[in-house]
């Protein structure tokens, strides 16, 4: 079997797959990438059993065939070859061997026969979204999601369909994040959970623009395509926690400040916070806004005061500063609401502005104030 191929174009398509393999491995064979050529038409898939992603490429060949190629080597070769047209020659045996304008290189390929066969796409259901869209909701999540193996429901983010639009909702338990987009219709009322590890995947290989991805999904997999990218990940087989009724219908309190702003208090206060509870309390006073935080064991201490517009009573409630912090960078607009009731209860950060067909709610859970 014999081949030709751009190096960059290559190098460029593996490196949208290559984040599948793991490092340390069961299976020798999970090391490899599986190239399969039909027609000039030249398809790679790598996988670690659980999530699968292929990606499809025009090359230059004359007969068919597949062969399973060491990623690492690959990779770590056409990472320092200039842009230029290879020529990959596999034997029976399986070995490759690979001729640029100034070298070749050898490396021993395995029997393409071993290697996992990809999921049946069987009873699926399908929905289209933009894929800005479906980016913005995988990083709109994606912080909140646990990494508790223990609680394996809340280790990827829970997607709620219907004919009004997809609901993506993470959580850990100490903050939640609900983010809805109503301009995407689906075919009927449904829900699943999909793992952290395949929507970074797509988050990286997907485009930021208005391309339609075809989303699909039975009652194990996902299966998600654009142009030449495939992914299939298995589903997570487990109940999502009830997030409704965590999220209060009334909070009567309402603080309205600069983002940037309070994002950047609270990296400085928090400097100073004990670092198992990354704690900062907040007390607000009419249109002030005071950040405060201490390490009792170290005698560390920080105070800073900022301007705020507040309508409600008086209040001094603490947050986990990181919480907040990375909540505020998924506001993204100039300013954010803060709800708050009280001091024991979860407050709730929201967008000043949201764009049509999109609402994003972030709640978090209050820490018990220090005296």
């Amino acid at each position: 079997m014999k081949f030709i191929v751009s190096s960059s174009a290559l190098l460029k398509h593996l490196q949208q797959i290559n984040g599948v393999i793991n490092a340390n491995t069961v299976l020798p064979i999970l090391e490899d990438f599986l190239f399969e050529i039909e027609k000039n038409k030249l398809t790679v898939v790598a996988t670690d059993l659980e999530t699968v992603m292929k990606i499809h490429m025009d090359i230059e060949a004359k007969d068919s065939g597949r062969v399973c190629i060491p990623a690492k080597i690959l990779m770590d070769s056409l990472k320092n070859i200039p842009d230029q047209p290879l020529t990959f020659n596999i034997d029976k045996n399986f070995a490759v061997e690979i001729t640029s304008d100034n070298g070749k290189y050898k490396v021993m390929g395995e029997n393409p026969d071993n290697f996992p066969k990809e999921p049946a796409t069987d009873d699926t259901t399908s929905f289209t979204i933009p894929s800005a869209a479906f980016v913005t909701a995988i990083n709109k999540a994606l912080f909140a999601v646990s990494n508790d193996d223990l609680r394996p429901a809340m280790t990827g983010v829970f997607f709620e369909l219907d004919k009004k639009g997809v609901t993506f909702v993470a959580t850990d338990a100490h903050r939640l994040v609900r983010y809805r987009r109503t301009d995407v219709s689906c075919p009927k009322a449904d829900n699943f959970i999909v793992p952290k590890k395949p929507l970074n995947l797509l988050k990286a290989a997907l485009p930021n623009n208005d391309d339609e991805l075809k989303v699909s999904y039975n009652s194990n997999h996902l299966f998600v395509e654009h142009n030449g990218t495939q992914l299939v990940c298995r589903l997570i087989d487990a109940r999502f926690p009830d997030y409704k009724v965590v999220i209060p219908s009334d909070n009567p309190y309402k603080m309205t400040v600069n983002r940037t702003d309070f994002q950047g208090a609270l990296r400085r206060v928090s400097v100073f916070s004990n670092k198992s509870t990354n704690q900062v309390a907040l007390s607000i006073n009419g249109s002030e806004l005071q950040l405060a935080a201490q390490d009792v064991d170290f005698s560390f201490e920080g105070n800073e005061r900022m301007a705020c517009q507040y309508d409600g009573d008086d209040m001094q409630i603490a947050f986990n500063a990181k919480f907040l912090i990375e909540m505020l960078n998924a506001a993204e607009t100039p300013e954010v609401n803060m709800e708050l009731s009280t001091p024991t209860k979860a407050g709730i950060i929201k967008p000043t502005e949201q764009d049509k067909g999109e609402d994003l709610l972030m709640l978090v859970m209050p820490l018990m104030l220090n005296n």
